[in-house]
């Protein structure tokens, strides 16, 4: 199944968000925070990849909140894997 590129951009829009309220202390200060929900809430618009690509996305979106700069480079080298190209 082939996920369209427009739901990749609602992927990465929804992690640059959730990247953007992320602090270190946030699962002191708020107990309810759950970096897993933020993975999920990130990952709803690609729900139909396969199990092994939403795990490698996984991986990569906790790095991506949890540090961008060190890691935005590596989830966009996936969605460019993952993604059909704009000629197709």
């Amino acid at each position: 199944m082939t996920i369209p590129q427009e739901q990749f951009d609602d992927l990465l829009s929804r992690t640059a968000l959730a990247s953007l309220f992320y602090y270190p202390e946030i699962a002191v200060d708020d107990g309810d925070y759950s970096l897993e929900n933020d993975i999920a809430y990130c990952l709803e618009p690609v729900a139909g990849v396969s199990d092994e690509d939403a795990e490698r996305l996984r991986v990569v979106l906790g790095r991506v909140i949890t540090n961008p700069s060190a890691h935005r480079s590596e989830l966009l080298a996936l969605v460019i894997e993952l993604a059909p190209s704009p000629d197709a």
